[in-house]
């Protein structure tokens, strides 16, 4: 997978979390949001549980609230799909605050905003402490089919070329005088990503033959063969076993 390739997620340290192997991040997160998503609703109490968990790992990771809140922006058109069921959804209604709104959609969006919020914020914990390089050996080493493993990283390692050159064409444009201000100029856009789309294909050409002609055969080398201890495995599995305690007292309360 050749050299690292830093992301604006990540925050670079030296925290027990961020020397973990990356599968065993990658496993424990994702048992993380099985755990979650499989709590019923109504056990408001568990959800408020798991966000201490993930509060007592981002310390771990020495990962500051407001990085941590700045990141689950991108959960905002979620929120908005939320705030709008207790309107649409159908059933027995409540008035809240003169407002006649849906019980099923209040325990919907109770119920999107809960898991998706507690998912999104652990993802971000796994960006925030594992480069993109290791995430991909990672995925390499939890078995994920070596095809979609090497998609995902010419994927990552060819998307700031494209954005690069999408740069240098803008500012070929403007230093011609060129400005985009209605209609008449999405000609020259299209132009201009047609001709994107040309260069990359003719890179990707390029790239391709220069890693056949160093003896690429479909299958890419492993360069660093990260393993994993017993005791980091136990490590990392602390959140969802922890979590799963949480899920089981849920049910049976």
């Amino acid at each position: 997978m050749g050299a690292g390739h830093s992301h604006r997620l990540y925050r670079h340290g030296h925290s027990p979390v961020h020397a973990l192997p990356p599968h065993t991040k990658l496993a424990a997160v994702l048992a993380f949001v099985v755990v979650v998503v499989s709590t019923p609703r109504e056990a408001m109490w568990a959800f408020g549980a798991y966000a201490v968990l993930l509060a007592a790992v981002a310390h771990a990771a020495r990962v500051p609230a407001g990085f941590l809140l700045r990141r689950l922006l991108i959960e905002v058109p979620f929120v908005a799909f939320a705030v709008l069921l207790p309107f649409v959804a159908e059933g027995e209604r409540v008035d809240v605050l003169g407002l006649s709104l849906s019980v099923n959609g209040l325990w919907g969006a109770w119920n999107v905003l809960a898991k998706g919020t507690l998912g999104v914020a652990a993802s971000v914990l796994l960006a925030a402490t594992t480069e993109l390089r290791e995430l991909l050996h990672g995925l390499q080493r939890l078995r994920l089919p070596p095809l979609l493993v090497q998609i995902a990283s010419f994927m990552v390692r060819y998307g700031d070329v494209i954005t690069d050159e999408m740069r240098r064409m803008r500012i070929a444009r403007e230093s011609r005088g060129f400005e985009a201000r209605g209609v008449r100029h999405w000609g020259v856009l299209a132009k201009s990503a047609g001709a994107l789309f040309i260069r990359s294909y003719e890179r990707g050409e390029r790239v391709h033959l220069a890693m056949v002609s160093r003896g690429y055969t479909g299958v890419m080398p492993v360069i660093d063969e990260v393993a994993a201890s017993r005791a980091q495995w136990s490590y990392a599995l602390a959140l969802p076993c922890a979590a799963l305690v949480v899920c089981l007292l849920g049910w049976a309360l």
